[in-house]
């Protein structure tokens, strides 16, 4: 499946969605979730270009430390340099790692947080289970993916939007694996705590919203796919920049947080 990979340009664009208001909006309602406490070892799975990570990095001083595991080296090379602005190195390790087989002895983290990772991992089963694994007794995990079938994004050519959004799918393995999340983590052996819908909403098309961000990311995906013709995406481009111009451009998606214990048996 040729599914999105994370090179120095998708990297790039990815870091810039996730530094919009929306995406710090949603960082926030993650902390509030996983309540890190001081001296807390947690793993950030999935953790991108560091963002998360050195937010958490505060919360569990004095002597807390953050682990960041993530498959991409160019994700970890953006981290880093993050880490290192921030003066938060040997607070924040960061590994290219495998979610599946998480470099972890049994029971050695308190805490777990992945944003927007599981859908793009083909066994999430696996990826659960060594989340359990990793996790000590009372450990606890927040989880946030994307529902991609609640997307509803404006458009005047409505095929053509379809077309480009029907060539984005495959960008990942589960686009619809939160309705199946809440069952898959029982399985794995967590009990859940709380679900609930975190929706970015953004009425204009500029470079501090999220879905301005995406949509270039989606072109670039569609495009290397030579899925459709290149001036088919950019139509599609330039009518997003003539609705906003108009005053009528909309953009909803919904992800959905996911909190979890580390269930007893």
């Amino acid at each position: 499946m040729p599914v999105l990979r994370f090179d120095h340009t998708a990297s790039a664009r990815l870091e810039r969605a996730y530094t919009t208001a929306d995406v710090q909006a949603q960082r926030d309602e993650v902390r509030r979730s996983l309540a890190a406490a001081p001296n807390e070892r947690i793993l950030d799975l999935g953790s991108g270009p560091g963002l998360l990570a050195c937010e958490l990095a505060a919360e569990v001083r004095p002597r807390g430390t953050i682990d960041g595991v993530d498959v991409s080296a160019e994700m970890n090379a953006l981290a880093a340099r993050r880490i290192a602005a921030a003066g938060l190195e040997g607070r924040v390790r960061l590994v290219v790692g495998d979610a599946a087989a998480l470099p972890f002895p049994d029971g050695s983290l308190d805490a777990a947080v992945s944003t927007q990772v599981l859908e793009y991992i083909e066994d999430v089963d696996a990826a659960l289970r060594e989340l359990r694994r990793v996790l000590r007794p009372a450990g606890r995990v927040v989880l946030v993916d994307t529902e991609w079938d609640t997307l509803v994004w404006s458009a005047r050519d409505l095929a053509r939007a379809a077309r480009i959004l029907e060539a984005w799918r495959p960008h990942a393995p589960h686009p619809s694996l939160p309705r199946t999340l809440a069952p898959r983590l029982r399985r794995a052996g967590f009990d859940v705590e709380e679900i609930r819908a975190i929706t970015l909403l953004n009425t204009s098309y500029d470079e501090d919203t999220y879905s301005y961000n995406m949509a270039a990311l989606i072109a670039d995906f569609v495009r290397a796919r030579e899925a459709l013709p290149d001036e088919t995406v950019a139509e599609w481009l330039t009518e997003l920049t003539q609705l906003d111009q108009d005053g009528e451009y909309f953009f909803s998606l919904n992800r959905y947080l996911f909190r979890a214990g580390r269930a007893a048996v």
